[in-house]
């Protein structure tokens, strides 16, 4: 995280929305600010923070406009994402100039994602590992949407001459879906020298192992210097670190784990 001084201020928790911003701010080498959110705490809901986002979730962006002094807030992270490339990206480092195929194409993948992807995995992990009723027709329901929405990734990137969504570089668009297909795999640790992210774990009831591209487009992303770096604001992303584990010890982690409250947090 950069360390100068800078109008730019997050809110956030280490969540899969809340690493999106984090990753691009590293990406473009941006100066900012954080605050970790306790989502535990319900911070998120304290008048303070309702201020900045009206909805109560995480992550939300303060900055100002360009004269220096006029404060805007900013919150739901695709809007957020889309303002620090609008704004701070004008040599299209993960973007494209406004008007081409390219951009139009960046912001289809990125709506995507906040309507489909996000969404589908979270009913997943809750009806799978954290509804206190299993309920059958939910798991199955969004456990095969998820596979289906992978589907979808993984055609887009069989067809990608550069192992991205979108043309010929890392977008947003890759970074809004990062996390959310990190979060529910977790890797034994045991690596071998082409593949770092060996033998996925059944997190949420689905196998990411029929993927290939996907598979690959997941370590492709993680090798970026700006994804590891913000990847870990506010806290050690941990989603990739966990060696093999029992079902009962992925039950307990369920219990445990961040998705208990990422119900608040978009």
């Amino acid at each position: 995280m950069s360390s100068s001084s800078s109008n730019i201020h997050l809110y956030t928790a280490q969540t899969p929305n809340g690493i999106k911003v984090s990753m691009l701010l590293e990406e473009l080498d941006l100066p900012y600010k954080v605050t970790q959110i306790s989502l535990s705490k319900n911070e998120q809901k304290e008048p303070w923070f309702l201020e900045i986002n009206p909805n109560g979730r995480i992550p939300a962006l303060t900055d100002t406009l360009e004269d220096g002094t006029t404060p805007i807030n900013l919150f739901e992270s695709g809007s957020i994402m889309q303002y620090l490339v609008d704004r701070y990206d004008a040599d299209h480092k993960v973007s494209y100039p406004r008007g081409t195929p390219e951009y139009w194409e960046v912001n289809h993948w990125l709506f995507w994602q906040m309507g489909g992807l996000g969404p589908m995995q979270g009913q997943a992990h809750h009806f799978y590992r954290y509804a206190p009723e299993k309920i059958t027709y939910g798991i199955n329901r969004y456990q095969n949407e998820t596979r289906r929405l992978y589907g979808v990734m993984e055609t887009q990137l069989a067809k990608s001459k550069s192992g991205y969504l979108v043309g010929d570089r890392l977008t947003i668009a890759d970074l809004s879906c990062w996390g959310w297909v990190a979060a529910y795999h977790r890797p034994d640790r045991q690596k071998t020298e082409t593949n770092t992210m060996a033998k996925k774990q059944d997190w949420a009831g689905v196998e990411i192992d029929e993927f290939p591209h996907l598979s690959a487009w997941l370590e492709k992303v993680l090798a970026r210097p700006g994804v590891e770096k913000g990847r870990n604001v506010p806290e050690k992303h941990t989603s990739l670190d966990f060696k093999k584990l029992s079902k009962e010890e992925l039950d307990k982690r369920a219990a445990e784990s961040w998705v208990r409250t990422e119900s608040t947090a978009k």
